[in-house]
């Protein structure tokens, strides 16, 4: 089996060849870039599993690369950064982050949340499986698909087909917010929790959920979520 791909994004070559090292121990294969025009580029030719992206490019806005990535990549994106701020974490979480990392780090932290990016501690009854059918929708998680009956498609990003999974995976059982973030990964607190709040947002809108009375996706008020949908994995 081949080795995951992580890229490295980040303009200090210092940063790159530490990440690359700890990557390669751990058993990845990586590839690093300076700058955000050479990385598209790869992205041609390459299918990465998990992207490290800085956001202090020198070419271009970090942000808007890690929404493109998120919306129209399969792989993860997690961001490493120097900006601190709770503001910042949120904002890089709800544009399709699926982890966020600030600077200074240890290189063991990240090939740890690169490993639960990837999930390879995380069994799952379906795991096997990369399309699911409930209450006239298919979701093909090789693609990142929604498909209604009528064959219109739209598209959600990793982030958010990390929660539609895990809702498909345990439907009409109660999810709370601590098993979302054992299971998905990433610092608890209030940056995490916007940023479940905004992809389950998200995936309603895809869905065609009323936002008032959500007949799939319900919150349980202090409680968490349950998907009430029924499933199919085929």
């Amino acid at each position: 089996m081949t080795a995951p791909l992580v890229t490295i994004l980040d303009d200090e070559p210092e940063i790159r060849s530490m990440l690359a090292d700890a990557l390669q121990d751990a058993g990845f294969r990586t590839m690093g870039f300076g700058r955000a025009t050479e990385f598209e580029a790869a992205l041609k030719s390459t299918t990465p599993d998990v992207c490290l992206v800085d956001l202090g490019l020198p070419d271009k806005d970090g942000l808007t690369l890690v929404h493109r990535l998120a919306l129209e990549q399969g792989a993860a994106v997690i961001i490493i950064s120097g900006r601190a701020q709770v503001q910042d974490r949120v904002t890089g979480l709800e544009l399709g982050a699926d982890d966020y990392i600030i600077k200074p780090f240890d290189p063991a932290e990240v090939v740890a949340r690169v490993k639960v990016r990837l999930r390879k501690e995380r069994p799952a009854a379906n795991s096997a499986s990369n399309t699911a059918q409930f209450n006239g929708w298919t979701a093909y998680f090789d693609r990142y698909v929604l498909e209604d009956t009528e064959g219109q498609e739209t598209t959600f990003s990793h982030a958010e087909g990390e929660v539609l999974r895990l809702f498909l995976e345990s439907p009409k059982r109660l999810i709370s917010r601590a098993h979302m973030q054992e299971m998905l990964g990433g610092a608890a607190g209030e940056s995490f929790d916007r940023a479940m709040d905004v992809r389950i947002s998200r995936l309603r809108t895809k869905l065609r959920e009323d936002p008032k009375n959500p007949r799939l996706i319900k919150t349980i008020y202090g409680a968490g979520y349950i998907f009430l949908g029924d499933v199919s994995w085929v």
